[in-house]
């Protein structure tokens, strides 16, 4: 009977061994190698943050630019539907896609309609309530009729008076009625919600329809009257 031997193989030595059957070297970077590493992580990071933030900063002015733009109210002319402290976004594409309808509440540059300008604001903000072409006046001792007719404004406080002027403002269409107001082609008449205490189209005419910044659309601060408008 033969003697069962086990064998066992050991590693082939390679160029790099050291004849004994041990593994290969490996090569162990110097301190100098690591600091280059760490170096060029910290600077991939670097560029990777840079990049992100450039877009942001690009996407962000694209959005402000074309899109949507917040603004703050700092006047009680718009109390009740829009406080004081309030912050609204405004979508500047509306009136690229459809007319300013009445009942919108816009925000509009002052610059390019003289007697707001005098008023020393850059920036408004009111509810359309008249149209191109059309007669806004007050009639039934203290409410709004356009051509004539008594407009529903469902919006405002019960008890709402909304007073003219005996002499029509600056800026109505030619043959305005007193206490009113012919509003010219291109331009709307607009007026605060607040009506006792809103500067307005009363006082400093129609807006150019090309000042009009957009359409104020959600009121975003604060968080507890978040919503449409």
């Amino acid at each position: 009977m033969t003697d069962e031997v086990e064998t066992t193989q050991y590693p082939t030595v390679g160029a790099s061994g050291d004849g004994h059957g041990m593994p290969p070297e490996t090569d162990v970077p110097t301190s100098e190698e690591r600091g280059g590493q760490r170096r060029r992580r910290i600077n991939r990071t670097a560029i990777e943050w840079a990049v992100l933030v450039v877009a942001a900063v690009v996407i962000a002015l694209v959005i402000k630019t074309f899109l949507f733009q917040a603004f703050y109210i700092p006047s009680e002319s718009m109390v009740p539907t829009l406080e004081v402290g309030d912050r609204v976004l405004v979508n500047k594409l509306s009136y690229d896609l459809h007319d300013v309808h009445r009942g919108d509440i816009v925000v509009f540059k002052s610059a390019g309609n003289a007697s707001w300008v005098q008023a020393n604001i850059d920036d408004l903000v009111k509810r359309v309530i008249g149209l191109p072409g059309e007669t806004v006046t007050e009639c039934e001792d203290g409410h709004v009729c356009i051509d004539g007719r008594l407009l529903n404004e469902s919006y405002l406080p019960k008890g709402t008076l909304t007073r003219f002027e005996t002499t029509p403002p600056t800026g109505c269409a030619p043959g305005s009625p007193p206490s009113g107001c012919i509003v010219p082609a291109g331009h709307y008449f607009v007026l605060g919600d607040n009506r006792p205490r809103s500067q307005d189209a009363r006082a400093h005419g129609p807006i150019k329809g090309s000042s009009i910044v957009g359409r104020v659309f959600v009121r975003i601060w604060p968080l507890d009257r978040l919503g449409f408008l």
